[in-house]
Parts: structure tokens; C-alpha cells; sequence
């Protein structure tokens, strides 16, 4: 595997940790937690090249899903006080699960692309 996406893998893998860790003051916490953590634990894999193609394109998909589904009704940015609450959470938490799911897409094809 490329030195840059085994870098990547890693540095993706504790930035993913990182924010488990701040979810700690979340409405639902645990929920995010066990996602970041997830997607730690195939970044790290992915870094190893002990990674298979068929995870990261199902995680990616259900990125896209859980963007679709929490995207707000109207949306209202990311910055506190510029709108409803509720709108400004679930348009992060949406957008953070499109994140994941573009990385883990980007996993699966360059797994793809090296075989």
C-alpha cells in the first residue's frame, strides 16, 4: 500500500478516537461513540492493509443513509446561535456522517485500485 494512504489510515483512525472522546457531552452520546469508534478500528485496518473491499463501500453506504436520514428539515448551519439547536446538531452530526462515508468510499477504492 501507498506510504500516504497508510498514513492517512492512521491519522483518519485517531482523529476518529478523538471524536468519540468528545462526545462525551452529546444528547446521545453513545450512539456517536460506538460509530467513531468503529471507523477507528477500519482506519486502522485500512493502514495495516488488512482491510477487504466489501466493509468500507457498506459503511460508506450507510454513511450516505444516516446523512439522508439526519439532515435537518431546515438547516441552519454549524455555528451555535445562529439558529435552532436542534437544526444546527443534526446538521453536523449529518455532515460528519457524510465525511465518514466520502473516507470510506475513498478506502474501498483504493483497496479496489491495489488488487
Amino acid at each position: 500500500m501507498n506510504k500516504f494512504f497508510s498514513i492517512f489510515g492512521w491519522v483518519f483512525g485517531w482523529l476518529c478516537i478523538l471524536s468519540a472522546l468528545l462526545q462525551y457531552n452529546d444528547p446521545d452520546p453513545l450512539m456517536w461513540m460506538v460509530i467513531y469508534g468503529i471507523m477507528a478500528l477500519v482506519s486502522f485496518a485500512f493502514a495495516m492493509g488488512r482491510l477487504s473491499f466489501f466493509l468500507p463501500l457498506v459503511l460508506g453506504i450507510l454513511g450516505i443513509a444516516g446523512f439522508i436520514y439526519f439532515f435537518p428539515e431546515k438547516f441552519e448551519g454549524f455555528r451555535i446561535g445562529s439558529g435552532d439547536i436542534k437544526n444546527i446538531e443534526e446538521g453536523r452530526e449529518a455532515f460528519g456522517l457524510l465525511i465518514l462515508a466520502g473516507v470510506m468510499f475513498l478506502y474501498a477504492f483504493r483497496i479496489r485500485a491495489s488488487r
